[in-house]
């Protein structure tokens, strides 16, 4: 399934509970979208979005749970 920039355009976007309000390096993702997890540069929010799928972004949040 691929995911559109219109149907981001009502996403609601997060960023990591460890991110701060100082202007770091952050990444921001958004929940509930079909076929994935979309993550966005929280600097350049109008910038490009990398689609991540499913299985694999539970693969990477699960390797930093244990690292």
């Amino acid at each position: 399934m691929r995911t559109t920039r219109s149907e981001l355009s009502n996403a609601r976007w997060r960023k990591s509970t460890y991110s701060n309000e100082e202007g770091g390096d952050c990444l921001e993702v958004a929940d509930q979208v079909p076929g994935g997890v979309p993550v966005r540069d929280s600097k350049a929010p109008a910038g490009p979005v990398i689609l991540v799928g499913n299985a694999a972004w539970s693969a990477f949040v699960q390797h930093l749970r244990e690292a």
